[in-house]
């Protein structure tokens, strides 16, 4: 198989025009040519008025040797590289004790997923309900003003990503092509089979939600094992090595091999990981507001006169700016076509989120715009930051009105500094309402500062973006964990506690589902040998 790199055709090309450019490239006749498949496909809006699809092709030919010779010195030519997946071990027989996994979020569910499928047969534990069940709960708070502690849009199977726009794209390293194997799982359990080879791929909440309940069945099917509102509530750790665990009911599984997949809200964990002395350190994070503009506006700014093209779906952006204060600005986590949602996790707060369905077609583009804070903003020891977003979320609640409305402002009344009293063009999606005022007092003063001269700046590169009529909705807190649980590099275990195995985004190694899930494959295959090696 041979890899093609960068074949550029117009967006409105023919069907035929992929063969054509493969036949043009190598230099032969169409009887030579056997498949082709396309790898990835991304798109070129430099030139509005003339967008550039890209693809990268794998391409079966006859007589392979002969035709890498002819072209030899094209670097855009080349062996197709191995991305299938290999399992690094094979579960024994004699399996001394089943691994213990902490969280279903994508981490937890591939962890699980790949010791499952090495016949490791791993207890997956959920603090938080079944999918369905917990979408239940999690419509609660956005209709009833309903909060669930324990069963929301952070807690619950699936994780945080079940309720976002289903991105599914990272800049991680990736030489293992571990990211391959996570699409490609979630094709298997329904997800759309174009998120293979697009650029940017996404499933979108209530796709995700099937998804997630074929995963669990495949990996029960492999002897694998969930036990949900299982609350991890203490550690038992002999002289630094993991035995064990008990739950909030005061059930204890025994174990020296525990993966910790725990997402960045468990804030009572991070706590109760500090009183049992695994070793914790604070991290950087940002905080910031949601802003909503009409996906029109960002189309026509994006795409021009090819906005609507079916081929190009919703427009996203992605923006930086650093502030006269030294600090940065920047959009987070946008959601083409989708609805900011409430994200609480602790009554007497407010928390935002984005999220998208797989369509995409909703009236407004939403993204986080947020400002980078770090531990000199928090001191106080590792676990400060935590008590750095609840005073801001416990602000919000109180800005909203103390029943989980979101505080908010005109984009243009928020850069002149007055209150807003009324919306315009604009309809916030935030369920369960907003509450409009003044965001002055809703984050730190230099984090006002900065998104203040941040947005006419934005607007300088997406025309409209600083409109009077977009909305502030605030705030945005949960971009990603306030701690690290920092782990050895060689064996992904604790550097103070072996056989616990911190993962993903509630460690700190992660930011995002595929990223989350990536880490999730490293870490069972650390596990599995690990196992191994006891044996």
């Amino acid at each position: 198989m041979l890899r093609l790199n960068e074949i550029q055709l117009p967006l409105d090309h023919p069907e035929t025009a992929l063969q054509d450019a493969v036949l043009a490239r190598l230099g032969i006749a169409a009887s030579e040519l056997i498949r082709i498949s396309v790898f990835k496909r991304s798109y070129d809006a430099r030139k509005k008025n003339a967008i550039l699809m890209i693809y990268s092709l794998d391409v079966e030919v006859c007589e392979e040797e002969a035709v890498l010779q002819r072209v030899g010195g094209n670097r855009l030519v080349m062996p197709a590289p191995d991305t299938s997946y290999h399992f690094v071990a094979t579960a024994p027989a004699n399996l001394r004790s089943r691994p213990l996994v902490i969280g279903t979020g994508p981490c937890g569910l591939f962890a699980g997923l790949i010791l499952a499928q090495m016949g490791f047969k791993p207890i997956i534990l959920e603090r938080g309900k079944s999918v369905r069940e917990r979408t239940k709960d999690t419509f609660a708070l956005w209709r009833k003003r309903e909060l669930h502690p324990e069963s929301n849009v952070q807690f619950g199977e699936g994780g945080a990503g079940t309720f976002s726009d289903g991105k599914l794209y990272s800049q991680i390293k990736d030489s293992k092509h571990f990211g391959r194997k996570v699409l490609m799982e979630f094709v298997k359990a329904g997800a759309p089979p174009e998120i293979v080879f697009v650029s940017k791929p996404h499933i979108g909440t209530f796709r995700l939600v099937k998804m997630v309940e074929e995963m669990r069945a495949t990996i029960e099917g492999l002897g694998g094992e969930f036990r949900f509102e299982s609350r991890v509530d203490d550690l038992l750790i002999e002289n630094g090595q993991m035995r064990g665990l008990t739950l909030s009911d005061g059930t204890t599984l025994l174990s020296d091999h525990v993966v910790l997949a725990i997402g960045h809200s468990a804030r009572d964990t991070f706590e109760m990981l500090d009183r049992c002395g695994v070793y914790i350190e604070a991290k950087a994070f940002s905080v910031g507001f949601r802003i909503e503009h009409p996906q029109s506006v960002i189309d026509r700014s994006r795409l021009g006169p090819n906005a609507g093209h079916p081929v190009l779906g919703a427009a996203d952006y992605k923006l930086v700016h650093h502030a006269s204060n030294g600090r940065s600005v920047y959009s987070f986590c946008m959601c083409p076509g989708g609805t900011v949602v409430a994200a609480a996790s602790e009554p007497g707060r407010v928390v935002t989120n984005g999220m998208s369905q797989y369509s995409r077609n909703e009236r407004n583009a939403n993204s986080g715009i947020v400002v980078g804070i770090t531990p000199a903003d928090y001191p106080g020891g590792p676990l400060a930051g935590l008590e750095f977003q609840r005073h801001w979320e416990s602000q919000a609640y109180e800005l909203g009105g103390r029943n989980y409305s979101a505080p908010g402002q005109l984009v243009g009344d928020f850069i002149a500094d007055r209150p807003s009293v009324a919306l315009g063009t604009v309809t916030p999606s935030y369920t369960p309402g907003v509450q409009l005022g003044d965001l002055n007092t809703a984050l730190p003063r230099y984090a006002i500062d900065a998104i203040r001269e941040a947005l006419p700046e934005f607007d300088k590169q997406i025309h409209g973006f600083a409109m009077q009529d977009a909305v502030l909705t605030g705030v945005e807190t949960r971009t990603s964990s306030p701690i690290r649980i920092k782990r050895n590099d060689h064996d992904c275990q604790s550097t103070n506690t072996i056989g616990l195995f911190p993962a993903g985004e509630g460690a700190g190694y992660a930011g995002g589902i595929l990223s989350a899930a990536v880490d999730g494959i490293k870490v069972a295959e650390a596990v599995a040998l690990s196992i191994m090696a006891r044996q």
